[in-house]
C-alpha cells in the first residue's frame, strides 16, 4: 500500500480522507495548506506549508516516503502578487498564473502536472476512499415526484452550462425558473441567496419545491475538485425551501453519507443520482 500525501485545503473532505486512511491502516502524510486546512489535521503526521511553497511541500513528501498525492478541500484563488514562493514555487509561478487566466480547472490541471512531473501518482478523493461518490438512483427514503422533473432537467442543464465556462458547478431551479447559479462564492452562499428570495419565488417548509443540481465541469480533471455535498448542503437546501438535490452518479462526492442521507430524510428532501447523459 503506497504512502499517501494529502494536500489539504479547507472543509470536511480532507478530514474524512485522513480519518479513512488512519482507519484503513494506509500510511499518510498531510501537507496542511496555511490559511485553509482545518486545525483538526494537526493530529496527523505532516507539515504546514504556504500555497507557493511548492519546494517545501515536495521535499516534505519525499522525505516522508510518499509515492502518491491527493489534493482535497477548498482553496481560494490566490492573490499571486502577495504570494511568497520558494525556489520551486517561483519556477512554477509563471505557468500557474497563465493557467489561472484560463480558469480554475486549468489551474488545477497545471498543479496536477507539477506533482506528476516530480514522480508522484495523483489520486482522486474517490480513489482514496471507495464508496464516496453518489450512486445511481435515490439516496435515502425519498424519491422525486413527476412535478419536479422539469426542475431537475433545468438545474442540471444550467449547472453543466456554467461548468462549460469554468464558472461553477451548481444551479437551482424552482417551478421551471432558474433562481441561482454558482460562481466563486460556493454552493452554501448560493443557497443562502435563494433562501433570501421572496417565498413567492421559492419553496418553504410548508410547501417545498425547487431543486439544487451539482455537476462536474465537462472537461474537468476528475482527480481534483469533484463537486461535493454533505449535511451542510442538505441543511442549506432545506433552509432555501428546496425539495431535492440531484447530481451525476459517480461524479459527485457525498461526505458523511449516513448523516447526509438521514438529514435529507428527516427534512423531507430527496437526493438523486442520475447518469452523466441525463
Amino acid at each position: 500500500m503506497r504512502k499517501l500525501g494529502l494536500i489539504a485545503g479547507s472543509g470536511a473532505l480532507p478530514i474524512a480522507l485522513a480519518r479513512h486512511c488512519r482507519e484503513a491502516g494506509r500510511p499518510l502524510f498531510v501537507i496542511r495548506l496555511k490559511g485553509f486546512a482545518d486545525p483538526a489535521l494537526a493530529t496527523y503526521d505532516g507539515v504546514s506549508s504556504g500555497l507557493a511553497e511548492l519546494g517545501r511541500g515536495i521535499s516534505a513528501l519525499r522525505t516522508a516516503g510518499c509515492q502518491a498525492v491527493c489534493m482535497a478541500g477548498g482553496v481560494g484563488r490566490p492573490d499571486f502578487a502577495a504570494l511568497k514562493p520558494d525556489w520551486r514555487g517561483l519556477k512554477a509561478l509563471p505557468g500557474a498564473m497563465a493557467a489561472a487566466r484560463r480558469g480554475d480547472d486549468a489551474l488545477l490541471r497545471f498543479l496536477v502536472g507539477e506533482f506528476e512531473s516530480e514522480g508522484f501518482a495523483v489520486e482522486g478523493a474517490h480513489e482514496v476512499m471507495a464508496g464516496l461518490t453518489l450512486p445511481s438512483g435515490p439516496l435515502g427514503a425519498r424519491s422525486p415526484t413527476a412535478d419536479v422533473e422539469l426542475d431537475i432537467d433545468r438545474a442540471l442543464a444550467a449547472a453543466r452550462a456554467i461548468g462549460a465556462l469554468d464558472a461553477g458547478q451548481a444551479a437551482v431551479s424552482c417551478r421551471g425558473l432558474i433562481l441561482a447559479l454558482e460562481a466563486q462564492e460556493g454552493t452554501d452562499a448560493m443557497l443562502a441567496r435563494v433562501a433570501a428570495l421572496p417565498e413567492a419565488l421559492r419553496g418553504h417548509p410548508r410547501g417545498r419545491c425547487g431543486v439544487l443540481a451539482k455537476a462536474a465541469k465537462p472537461v474537468q480533471e476528475l482527480r481534483v475538485d469533484l463537486p461535493v455535498i454533505g449535511p451542510a448542503t442538505v441543511q442549506a437546501a432545506a433552509q432555501a425551501g428546496l425539495v431535492g438535490i440531484v447530481g451525476e452518479a459517480g461524479r459527485l462526492l457525498v461526505l458523511e453519507r449516513d448523516a447526509t442521507r438521514g438529514l435529507a430524510d428527516a427534512l423531507g428532501l430527496f437526493i438523486l443520482g442520475v447518469s452523466e447523459s441525463t
